[in-house]
């Protein structure tokens, strides 16, 4: 494999930087995220499938992107590819979102 995933991998692109004292979660979506893709492990579809899910992500945007923001595509990717729930009721769940926290400003 050679895919932007991989960099951590190959030669010349130098150290991958650690942060000390990083948190686990930088926000609150992180977290739901995390805790989301762990139910769907357990019941719809196993690690290697997230894992692979996240890996086609297009490069540019899979190293424009956050660990978390991955972790979102794939669960996105997966929950769409095995019909639990289709694109335009995510389209429409972020527009009430979004709305949401228009609102509340």
């Amino acid at each position: 494999m050679n895919g932007p995933h991989d960099l951590g991998g190959m030669h010349n692109l130098g150290a991958i930087p650690i942060a000390v004292d990083e948190p686990v979660f930088h926000s609150e979506w992180e977290a739901k995220v995390f805790a989301m893709s762990f139910a769907t492990f357990r019941n719809y579809f196993p690690v290697d499938e997230t894992r692979h899910a996240s890996e086609r992500m297009p490069p540019g945007q899979y190293l424009s992107s956050s660990y978390y923001e991955r972790w979102l595509y794939a669960l996105e990717l997966l929950l769409t590819e095995h019909h639990l729930v289709t694109k335009e009721e995510i389209e429409e769940r972020l527009t009430q979102f979004a709305h949401s926290q228009t609102s509340a400003d």
